[in-house]
């Protein structure tokens, strides 16, 4: 059955926390079977290793963030024609989606392959640490076809209103990765590439759970010809293109503060890739909130109700600065936990504790640009957002972080590498806020 829109009317407040909870739940779950990773291996007392996921971790997430933007253009086409009540042209998109998906990732899993030890070197890893990092990639690179299939199953659940089943997507994929790493990591003595292979186990649950939901459940697939997988993948990559080169700003600043942080060793680079790990974790709800935003706004933009797109982005900020605020206060109290949970000494210790208690509240900022970012591309203006993270990435990235490396180190490095988040938060919002209010009603679309 093809579900009606449910987001052209109701309380807005509503749907942005119903689905915003949902997604919130699943993705945390995700995030906390990469965390398990970390923490499992850094029972094993090896600053090298826990670094060596750390540099692995800065090529997987340019990986991921691919898939988020075919993701991306996957609701912003199936949700607009949802609103328009175009069932059958929104099953064309749901099933060429993720062909596509499939094909775009194959070919970038065997990119990536090839050039994996030139990118290890540009993030500076060296030895023993560059080599375990390969190991770990070799494991969980031909992994990504699986998990970026899997995530634009969740999308289009997303798009279709049924927020419970796209948290169960990376729910129970999480779920099994957190019971899989101890047995893989200690009880099968693998270490390194026991977590790479729980990893990827893990994604192809995510895989079977996202494709039940689209075609068991929903039944919302129409058979696949040629010249519409063709045509279709004419007007994905008019927003994928687009959103995937926005989404892939994110893994290029965080892979050049990896390099800066390289430089002062394995303990600190230690303590970037937990933090990396604790950052999605403590603001899943704030990313589920900038996921959520798409379908809400798609279908209120199908449907031509412009007073509803205004309100969703009005309240989507608000909610997102309630959320930056609790998860601060939740990680400055359990700093000194997670310190020693992790077992982290020195530099690591020091710039865990910077974050948890001083850094995670300019968090605010990035929300506002990550709801900007899916605003503009659903309404078909992914170049804004493109825009918007690139000069995130570099203008207030690279120079705040060599300078604050520069002055304080590790911790400086870390510092600016924030700091440099906020004039761009604050012109994403003005931006988004003035287009909205200038926005003209969507041509009407054809069957």
């Amino acid at each position: 059955m093809t579900s009606a829109p449910k987001f052209v009317t109701g309380s807005l407040l509503r749907h942005i926390l119903v689905m915003t909870a949902t997604s919130g739940l699943g993705l945390m779950a995700i995030f906390l079977g990469d965390l398990a990773n970390i923490f499992f291996l850094s029972l094993l007392a090896d600053e090298s290793i826990v670094a060596a996921v750390g540099y692995a971790s800065s090529i997987l997430f340019l990986t991921i963030s691919i898939g988020i933007g075919l993701g991306i253009a996957a609701t912003a086409l199936v949700s607009t024609a949802l609103g328009a009540k175009k069932y059958l042209r929104a099953k064309r998109m749901s099933v060429n989606a993720h062909l596509w998906t499939l094909v775009v990732s194959i070919f970038l899993s065997i990119l990536v392959w090839v050039l994996m030890p030139w990118m290890l070197d540009l993030l500076g890893a060296k030895g023993h640490t560059k080599t375990l990092a390969e190991r770990y990639l070799t494991i969980l690179i031909p992994a990504l076809p699986p998990l970026a299939v899997a995530m634009t199953s969740a999308a289009i659940l997303r798009s279709l209103g049924d927020a419970r089943r796209a948290m169960n997507v990376t729910l129970y994929g999480a779920v099994a990765n957190i019971i899989l790493d101890p047995i893989f990591i200690f009880a099968l003595g693998l270490g390194l590439e026991g977590a790479a292979i729980s990893t990827a186990l893990a994604r192809i649950v995510i895989l079977l759970i996202g494709l039940h939901g689209i075609i068991v459940i929903h039944k919302f697939y129409a058979p696949p010809n040629l010249k519409s997988f063709l045509s279709t993948g004419t007007r994905l990559g008019r927003v994928a293109v687009p959103a995937i080169t926005t989404n892939i700003a994110t893994p290029f600043a965080n892979a050049f503060v990896t390099s800066q942080i390289s430089i002062f060793g394995d303990s600190a680079v230690a303590g970037w890739a937990v933090i990396g790990r604790i950052l999605p974790v403590a603001f899943a709800s704030i990313y589920a909130l900038s996921a959520s935003v798409g379908p809400i706004i798609g279908q209120n933009y199908g449907a031509r109700n412009q007073e509803r797109m205004q309100e969703t982005i009005k309240l989507a900020l608000w909610v997102s600065t309630a959320f930056t605020l609790i998860a601060w206060f939740a990680l400055a109290i359990t700093a000194p936990l997670i310190v020693t949970a992790f077992k982290a000494t020195g530099e690591a210790a020091g710039l865990i504790l910077l974050f948890c208690r001083w850094l995670a509240p300019l968090h605010v900022f990035l929300s506002a640009l990550f709801i900007s970012n899916a605003v503009f591309n659903t309404l078909g203006r992914p170049h804004y957002a493109t825009a918007l993270n690139w000069a995130r990435a570099t203008i207030g990235t690279i120079p705040f972080t060599i300078v604050g490396g520069h002055i304080a180190g590790s911790h400086g490095a870390l510092t600016g590498f924030f700091i440099g988040t906020i004039a761009f938060g604050i012109l994403a919002a003005i931006w988004c806020d003035l287009f909205i209010k200038s926005f003209r009603e969507p041509a009407p679309q054809k069957r």
